[in-house]
C-alpha cells in the first residue's frame, strides 16, 4: 500500500477546510477526556455537517476525484444489475427502487434505461443520499437524461416510513459505515482509538469496553489469545443496526448489496494482521486515516457473514452471495458484450476486464441479495457462495 508521503498536496483552500475539521475533532477528543473510539473519528471525518468528506463539496468520484465505482467504470454493471432485478420488479406491479448513497448518479442513469428495455421500470426511483453535494450532482445528471417514460425521481433524507415494495440497492455503502479498531496485546483485546498530538492525531490503545470485547470475541474463532501479539483489525458495530433498519423498511422485495468484502472466516484470518482499513485520496490508496481529514475517503471491507446474520435476525432470507465476476456473468454480461458488435470495442473490453478480473474488481467485490417473500434477484446461478458464510 502506498505511504501517505506519496500523496499529492492539497490546495490552500482544501488545507484550510481540513484544518477546520481537525479543530472540531480535537474539540471532541478534549471533551471526551483525550480519547475517542475510532468509529467516532471516522464518523466526523466522513459525515461532520459541512466539513466531513461526504458532507462537503469536493469532487469524490471519477477522474477528478479520489476513486471510481463500478457504475462509473462501465455501463455494463448497470445493465447486468437491471437483468438481475427485473424479475422482482415485474412480479411486483407498482414497485419502487430505492438506491442508498447514489454517488454521481451513474448507476441510476444506466439502470433506468436498461430496465425500460426489459419492460421492468419501477413506479418511482428513490434516492437516499446523505451528501447534499452528491444529491445535487445526481439531480443534474438524471434531470438532463430523464425522458417522458422515466419513473418519478425522488430524493429522501431518511428511509421511507411506510413498508417499501421493490428493490433496495446499496452499491459501496456498507464499507463507509464507521468502524471500531482493535488490537491484541498480551492476549487481550485493546480498543485502538484516537488521541490528539501536536499538529494532528495518533492511534491510542486502551482496554476494550465490554461491548467491543464481546463483539470481537464473537468474531475471533479461537479467542484473542490465539492471535499474534499486535494483530489489528476492525469491526463495524453499526452494521447490524443498519441492516435491521433496512430489514424493517423492506415490506416485500429484495435488497442488493455490492461491496468489497469477504466472509468472517476470511476477514479475521490470523494472517490478516493489519485488517482492511483503507483511505483513498486522488486515486491513491494508503493506510493513514489521520492525513488530511475531510479530504479523503476512509473505508473498511465488509464482513458479509455479519450482514447475513443481521438480515436473518430481521426476518430476511439470504437469497444469494457471489463474487462480482460470477454475479455479472450469470446476470448476462456475455449477452451485453455480444450485442456490442464484433470485434468488441477495445474500451468496452477493458471495462469488462476491470469488472471481472480477480486482480481488479472481480473477486474483491461481492454481491449479496436479501429478500422478503418468494422474490429474489438473479445473478447467483453461476456460483452461489452462501455455503461459505
Amino acid at each position: 500500500m502506498q505511504t501517505p508521503f506519496d500523496l499529492p498536496e492539497p490546495t490552500a483552500g482544501a488545507r484550510a477546510h481540513s484544518a477546520h475539521l481537525a479543530a472540531l475533532i480535537h474539540e471532541r477528543i478534549s471533551a471526551a477526556g483525550g480519547w475517542i473510539d475510532f468509529a467516532d473519528y471516522m464518523d466526523l471525518a466522513l459525515y461532520a455537517p459541512g466539513l466531513g468528506y461526504y458532507s462537503a463539496g469536493a469532487t469524490k468520484l471519477g477522474a477528478a476525484g479520489d476513486f471510481v465505482t463500478a457504475p462509473e467504470i462501465s455501463p455494463l454493471f448497470a445493465r447486468c444489475l437491471a437483468r438481475a432485478i427485473a424479475p422482482v420488479l415485474q412480479a411486483l406491479p407498482g414497485a419502487d427502487i430505492l438506491e442508498l448513497g447514489g454517488g454521481s448518479g451513474a448507476l441510476a442513469a444506466g439502470l433506468i434505461p436498461a430496465l425500460a428495455r426489459l419492460g421492468a421500470l419501477p413506479r418511482r426511483y428513490r434516492m437516499l443520499e446523505v451528501s447534499a453535494d452528491l444529491g445535487e450532482r445526481q439531480r443534474a445528471l438524471l434531470g438532463a437524461q430523464a425522458g417522458p417514460q422515466w419513473p418519478a425521481l425522488e430524493w429522501l433524507e431518511a428511509l421511507p416510513g411506510e413498508a417499501f415494495r421493490g428493490v433496495v440497492i446499496a452499491n459501496e455503502v456498507a464499507d463507509a459505515l464507521p468502524v471500531s479498531r482493535f488490537t491484541i496485546r498480551d492476549g487481550a483485546v485493546q480498543a485502538l482509538g484516537v488521541g490528539a498530538r501536536s499538529g494532528g492525531f495518533a492511534w491510542a490503545a486502551r482496554p476494550a469496553d465490554p461491548g467491543l470485547a464481546a463483539a470481537v470475541a464473537s468474531r475471533l474463532p479461537d479467542g484473542a489469545s490465539a492471535f499474534a501479539e499486535g494483530y489489528t483489525s476492525e469491526i463495524s458495530r453499526r452494521l447490524p443496526a443498519w441492516i435491521a433498519a433496512l430489514s424493517a423498511t423492506l415490506g416485500e422485495g429484495a435488497l442488493v448489496l455490492c461491496d468489497y468484502g469477504m466472509t468472517r472466516r476470511e476477514y479475521y484470518h490470523p494472517q490478516r494482521v493489519q485488517g482492511t482499513l483503507t483511505c483513498h485520496y486522488r486515486h491513491r490508496a494508503h493506510d493513514d486515516p489521520f492525513r488530511h481529514p475531510g479530504l479523503q475517503d476512509i473505508t473498511a471491507w465488509v464482513d458479509f457473514t455479519a450482514v447475513a446474520e443481521a438480515a436473518v435476525a430481521g426476518g430476511l432470507a439470504v437469497a444469494g452471495y457471489a463474487t462480482q465476476a460470477h454475479f455479472l456473468l450469470d446476470a448476462g454480461l456475455g449477452q451485453e458484450l455480444a450485442g456490442a458488435g464484433h470485434p468488441l470495442p477495445p474500451r468496452l473490453a477493458q471495462q469488462a476486464r476491470t469488472l471481472l478480473l480477480p486482480g481488479e474488481m472481480g473477486e474483491r467485490f461481492k454481491v449479496m441479495a436479501l429478500s422478503r417473500g418468494a422474490l429474489a434477484p438473479g445473478g447467483f446461478g453461476f456460483r452461489d457462495l452462501r455455503h461459505s458464510l
